[in-house]
């Protein structure tokens, strides 16, 4: 089985403070990562048939891409209890209710939590979950 990848918009502060909140909750250390605007990022979306514009984290895992809110609270539930169980509880929310808050935050996520010019260099341990190249996948 392969390892759930996450995609994430590496310029953004919001998704960046989502990356580190992941990386201290998922304790098996399962979850890789690439940002939605690397080389890497760029070929894992087009693998999956997902455009290269999305604007959402994206998770890779069993072989299919979970978008917008699918994809937050599947990922929560790769984490310690307590957020395996509000993902769980979650996902019992309508997608089009969850989708709308989702999208909200979404758009207005420059805004609210700033930008930043490049993708955030981490410890050696976070770039050893970081996907740089095909040969990682």
């Amino acid at each position: 089985m392969t390892r759930p990848i996450v995609l994430f918009d590496g310029v953004c502060n919001l998704c960046n403070g989502a990356v580190q909140f992941i990386l201290a909750h998922n304790e098996a250390e399962t979850i890789q990562f690439a940002s939605l605007q690397s080389d890497i990022g760029q070929q894992l979306l087009a693998h999956y048939g997902v455009s290269p514009e999305v604007d959402s984290l994206v998770l890779l895992k069993d072989g299919e891409a979970f978008l917008y809110s699918d994809a937050a609270l599947k990922i929560a539930q790769q984490l310690t209890f307590l957020y395996r169980f509000l993902g769980t509880i979650g996902l019992l929310v309508p997608r089009p209710i969850r989708n709308i808050v989702y999208r909200i935050i979404a758009k207005y996520r420059y805004r609210l939590f700033g930008k930043r010019d490049a993708c955030r260099l981490g410890t050696p341990e976070e770039m050893a979950r970081l996907i740089t190249s095909k040969q990682n996948d």
